[in-house]
């Protein structure tokens, strides 16, 4: 089939090229003209047979709205825009109800394999109407890992991008407890080589997955970390998954912690640690370290 592809950066580059070696055809358009195989999404769109299937691989927010209101002026009634970013699953619905005003349906996609997907494949969790997800279906099997996983329909619109933003919650939490064991054992005299200790559950233990043998490569490139800062971002789905389970009352107390730790992370003095530090002298005289 032929897909139009908006955005082709460190993953929509990489899924450009997976798309291809399927077979089908892509034309990708990127801002970045070294990029792009067409210089815009009017071009795009006029080269491409209809019903055509635009895919949307552009940061979340105003790019993305600024995208699809583009491409709802542009295509026809048949047509299927795809948004594979990382978008709230609560904008979906509102991108769906503007391009089913023209016709044109919508199918949200979330997407995981970061740089490793054009080899192994793209995990892909899809929302929306099944005559909608059946004009996708060819790009979603290029993409999806070999076997009979990694590629769901997950539900009607939204869906997607929410089982994506659950599964970067879970990520958050998984992250930050391979995190503070490494610290554990960096900390005491006992353990000689945390590498090797790390290296050595990655077979035959409950804890092995991808994300230790990731751990493992950052410590053979570095085996105490010591070339970076304690600093870590958050790309915002950690937030809305927090922000969802307060809307639906369900405890999420390690996915919140983790994405606490992230904040903490940040701060180069603790404005709380201040406070503590001053109630404990306040109330039983402890010692205080002045700046």
């Amino acid at each position: 089939m032929e897909l139009g592809l908006v955005g082709l950066g460190k993953m929509g580059g990489n899924m450009r090229e997976r798309i291809r070696r399927a077979g089908h055809t892509v034309l990708g358009y990127d801002r970045n003209p070294d990029l792009a195989d067409v210089h815009s999404l009017e071009e795009l769109v006029g080269k491409l047979s209809g019903p055509r299937v635009i895919w949307v691989m552009v940061p979340a927010g105003e790019a993305t709205q600024t995208t699809i209101d583009q491409l709802a002026e542009l295509l026809e009634p048949g047509d299927v825009v795809v948004d594979g970013g990382n978008s709230r699953w609560t904008d979906d619905v509102k991108h769906s109800e503007e391009l089913a005003a023209k016709g044109i349906g919508f199918v949200d996609c979330g997407v995981s394999g970061g740089v490793w997907g054009l080899e192994n494949g793209y995990a892909l969790m899809y929302g929306g109407d099944k005559e909608h997800v059946a004009k996708v279906q060819p790009v979603f099997d290029a993409l999806k890992p070999e076997g009979d996983s990694g590629s769901v329909h997950a539900g009607k619109v939204g869906a997607g991008h929410f089982a994506k933003m659950v599964h970067n919650g879970i990520e958050y939490a998984m992250m930050q407890a391979y995190a503070e064991g490494w610290e554990l054992l960096e900390k005491v005299d006992s353990v000689t080589d945390v590498r090797e200790v790390f290296r050595s559950w990655q077979e035959g233990t409950v804890i092995r997955s991808w994300l230790l043998d990731l751990a493992v490569n950052a410590l053979d490139e570095d085996e105490h970390l010591d070339e970076l800062r304690g600093y870590a971002q958050d790309s915002g789905e950690g937030r809305w998954t927090v922000e969802a389970a307060i809307d639906n009352a369900v405890p999420l107390p390690a996915i919140t912690a983790s994405l606490f730790a992230r904040f903490a992370s940040r701060q180069e003095d603790s404005p709380q640690m201040k406070m503590i530090a001053a109630l404990r002298n306040q109330f039983g005289g402890h010692a205080v370290e002045k700046k």
